[in-house]
């Protein structure tokens, strides 16, 4: 589920809703601006675009300002110059920690805590990826060095890191335009071109990180009165399903890559350029496991249905960069179902476990929000339908 950001922007949704129409006309030249809004809204896991709209207006303000003196320590250790303005939080803590922006006479920086963040390689291995990939032609916010060097600094027993601000729209939202899917094709292409080596497939999409069963999670969740209990049972099914995809099959050599590049982290820069965030979690994957997760978060829409033209686009732009194509079958989609179940897995242990109201509201909709979403065997089999042709 699309998380909004600490003091929220009806103008950027707005934006959003405007680029996601793109997409689904891709599709369907008959949808309206308020389809989108309205599929947007669901996306953010609101029923309706009033919702959404609701729900900024009840968020607008709330950035949490740091104290003056770390965003001055920061600053400082940084180099980046003297701070002008509050150093406030961009959004909720997410899987890395919480980001903020902070601004100096020098320019703004994007500076997060890292206190949950696990990383899958080394710092120096995630930011030599990142200035291969930029030197390559990928757009990207540079990681930024303290006076020691260092990427992680720690600050009040917190870890942060830091890096340039670059302007840019909101995140992009699926279904993506095949404009925009064919230029993600070429990225994913040039960083698997690097060829930078990594000693394992990252953990995340390997294998499931949890033992229980999900007709046992589904037994806890309905014990504790959980909203979506019911939901979660009627999933079962679907989510044991996922778990075999690509099971037992011998998985090909990982290369180092970005390892998360779904929309959400995507934004378009000046003239509509392709700018990759959130590289902190760079790993091993397979090329064609990656390309196949991409497909899955860049061209299905909420509901299941597929952009055929963006998954072609996708394939397309990969292979006009790399000059061909990894092979595309059901194991492509191994890494992208594993982390989905991860990933759905601890929503459901955040929503459960959840201290305070607010964070059981956002975890309860997430949840909610994915079950409702999860991925299907049929989904996948469309995907490599509309792509094979244009893979071989």
């Amino acid at each position: 589920m699309r998380t909004l950001p600490d003091n929220p922007n009806l103008d950027h949704l707005r934006q959003q809703a405007k680029d996601l129409l793109a997409g689904l006309r891709d599709s369907d030249p008959t949808v309206s601006l308020a389809d989108a809004q309205a599929s947007l809204a669901k996306q953010y896991g609101f029923r309706a675009w009033t919702d959404l709209k609701a729900e900024v207006d009840r968020l607008r303000g709330h950035a949490d300002v740091a104290d003056p003196a770390l965003a001055r320590a920061i600053a400082e250790r940084y180099g980046f110059g003297e701070v002008t303005a509050p150093m406030r939080s961009t959004s909720r803590s997410d899987h890395m920690g919480r980001p903020y922006l902070l601004v100096t006479d020098r320019g703004r920086f994007a500076v997060r805590t890292m206190d949950n963040w696990i990383p899958i390689v080394d710092t120096g291995t995630d930011v030599a990826l990142q200035q291969a990939a930029a030197s390559a032609g990928v757009a990207l916010p540079a990681p930024a060095r303290s006076a020691s060097g260092a990427i992680v600094e720690e600050f009040n027993g917190h870890r942060w890191r830091c890096n340039e601000w670059l302007h840019s729209g909101p995140p992009l939202a699926a279904p993506v335009s095949a404009v925009h899917t064919y230029a993600v094709g070429g990225i994913l292409a040039t960083v698997h071109g690097l060829d930078l080596p990594v000693d394992r497939i990252s953990p995340w999409h390997a294998s499931r990180l949890s033992t229980v069963p999900w007709v046992d999670l589904a037994a806890k969740a309905a014990a504790r009165g959980a909203g979506w209990a019911d939901a979660l049972a009627d999933a079962v099914p679907t989510l044991v399903d996922l778990d075999t995809i690509g099971q037992g099959e011998p998985a090909s050599a990982p290369v180092l890559c970005h390892n998360a590049l779904g929309p959400g982290i995507v934004r378009l820069g000046p003239g509509s350029r392709l700018i990759v965030f959130d590289w902190e979690h760079a790993g091993g994957q397979p090329p064609s496991w990656e390309l196949g997760d991409a497909l899955l978060h860049w061209t299905v829409d909420p509901g299941g249905e597929v952009n055929a033209a963006g998954a072609r686009a996708l394939v397309e732009g990969y292979r006009a960069q790399a000059g061909q194509v990894p092979p595309l079958d059901m194991t492509a989609f191994s890494g992208a179902a594993t982390s989905m179940a991860n990933y759905v897995h601890g929503e459901i242990s955040r929503a459960l476990d959840a201290a305070d109201d607010e964070e059981r509201r956002h975890a309860d909709r997430s949840v909610q929000h994915l079950l409702s979403h999860l991925p299907t065997r049929t989904t996948l089999e469309r995907l490599l339908d509309v792509t094979v042709v244009t893979a071989s």
